[in-house]
């Protein structure tokens, strides 16, 4: 007869720990806040304004009231204070906006997003978000194959908004949810109904994916053919801007590496030489052979209209140039100051295909200034995030955890997308910024920080706690 006694060699093995019905109930629900942030367009384009707003609002609330309930440690004193004033500001800019109607709209979106950024990363730990974007990512990408594949076999043609079968050919392809491309080589669209949108979030799947398959994720196989999935749409939705923001990722996750193999002080210095060589040569590079870069990714040197854009944009901002004409991200086409204020393809255009000429439209210099600061705080930290070693002890050879990549390299394609396009300003863009900005903040080691140790010793998990 066996006999076992309580010393670790003889002892029988304890069974794992099982996850509370409510621990599953949130982690399900953040989940549905990531999936609704990044296919914001896609809730507007199946159940129309009215809808998309109400479902934004009470998720919103829901969000408030769990966190509320579940009351996660937080340390206040802690919070991204940059992107905290730079929504300060746009609350005050209701003040004196051009637009009042637009800007209460925007605001309360702006207002949700932050609110949704900052609740996730407080009730989830490190892996556990990462864990929530990769599921988010997964809805995107398998939904949009499906969107895409249903229209083209079922449909056999182009698609409206809700749903709506167009009886005669539309004057120009820009109003159709779905272009039926998936069979014919065109560039394909998902659930976004806009192809640079599909882009940069197959893009952000292929980060995540390979995150969580460089640590050691479970179902790593299934990993890699979600990966071949998500490479399928970014290769399909054809948009320069995401096959740029693409190789500038792959620059800074080179450099990161490379930094890590530093084993004495001062030995970064050379990459930092380096890095800062390619990156100005580089850029010098596409600036000069811009017509001949764009002509082979089948664009114009203007990258279709935007420089027309950016020009007016420019002119009416620089009417206001201190505190801006109100905050509008994005801009309602309904309000009579946008519609029909600059047109393309014979639709008013809702932002300036411009980040930065976006804020200074809005908040002026000012504006400018805090959302600069927003991203060189959240830039800064989650760059030594990525590079330095997990320490606060003597002990100096703890591993890297490749979910430490993950803010460094959203944040170098944010930046890129935000040359081209106003998305950075808004839903899943915006979400990132602050929830990684807050989230390193409050826990900037791995595993390692009041809401990380509470939430996982609550959960039966075993983790390494500062000293």
């Amino acid at each position: 007869m066996a006999v076992h006694t309580h010393h670790p060699v003889s002892a029988p093995p304890a069974p794992p720990v099982r996850e509370r019905t409510g621990e599953l109930l949130l982690r399900a629900w953040c989940v549905f806040v990531l999936f609704t942030t990044m296919a914001g367009t896609a809730w507007v384009l199946a159940t129309g304004e009215i809808v998309t707003t109400v479902v934004a609002i009470a998720s919103g609330i829901v969000s408030g009231i769990v966190w509320i309930v579940t009351r996660p440690p937080v340390q206040w004193r802690r919070l991204p204070w940059f992107a905290v004033a730079y929504v300060l500001f746009a609350l005050a800019s209701i003040l004196w906006s051009a637009w009042p109607a637009t800007t209460a709209v925007t605001l309360l979106l702006l207002a949700i997003t932050t609110l949704q950024a900052m609740f996730i990363a407080a009730v989830l730990t490190w892996q556990e978000l990462v864990r929530a974007i990769a599921s988010a990512c997964k809805w995107v990408v398998a939904l949009s194959l499906l969107f895409e594949v249903w229209v083209s076999v079922f449909i056999g043609g182009p698609l409206l908004p809700r749903f709506v079968i167009p009886v005669e050919k539309a004057s120009d392809p820009i109003v159709y949810w779905s272009r039926d491309n998936l069979f014919d080589g065109g560039r394909i669209q998902g659930i976004f109904g806009n192809a640079n949108l599909l882009a940069y979030a197959a893009l952000l799947a292929l980060i995540v994916f390979a995150i969580r398959h460089a640590a050691r994720a479970p179902h790593r196989p299934l990993l890699i053919a979600w990966m071949t999935a998500a490479a399928f749409l970014f290769l399909r939705a054809g948009s320069a801007t995401a096959f740029l923001a693409a190789a500038v990722v792959v620059v800074v996750l080179i450099t990161v590496l490379l930094m890590r193999t530093a084993q004495r002080p001062g030995g970064r210095t050379r990459y930092y030489i380096g890095y800062a060589v390619v990156a100005i040569g580089g850029l010098t590079a596409a600036w000069v052979l811009r017509d001949r870069i764009f002509e082979m990714l089948g664009r114009s040197a203007d990258l279709t209209g935007r420089e027309r854009i950016w020009s007016e944009v420019l002119e009416r901002a620089g009417e206001r140039p201190v505190a801006g004409w109100g905050f509008a991200s994005p801009w309602m086409p309904w309000d009579a100051a946008f519609d029909g204020w600059i047109v393309d393809h014979g639709q008013t255009v809702m932002q300036a295909h411009n980040m930065w000429i976006d804020v200074f439209l809005q908040l002026g210099v000012i504006g400018v200034v805090l959302m600069a600061t927003t991203y060189l705080a959240f830039i800064w930290r989650s760059w030594f995030f990525a590079v330095d070693r997990p320490r606060w002890d003597l002990r100096a050879d703890r591993p890297y955890s490749p979910v430490t990549l993950l803010p460094t390299l959203t944040g170098a394609m944010l930046l890129v997308q935000g040359l081209a396009e106003s998305g950075p300003l808004v839903l899943w863009g915006w979400l990132a910024v602050v929830m990684f900005a807050f989230k390193i903040k409050q826990a900037p080691l791995v595993g390692v920080g009041p809401a990380e140790q509470t939430l996982a010793l609550e959960r039966g998990e075993r983790i390494e706690r500062a000293a």
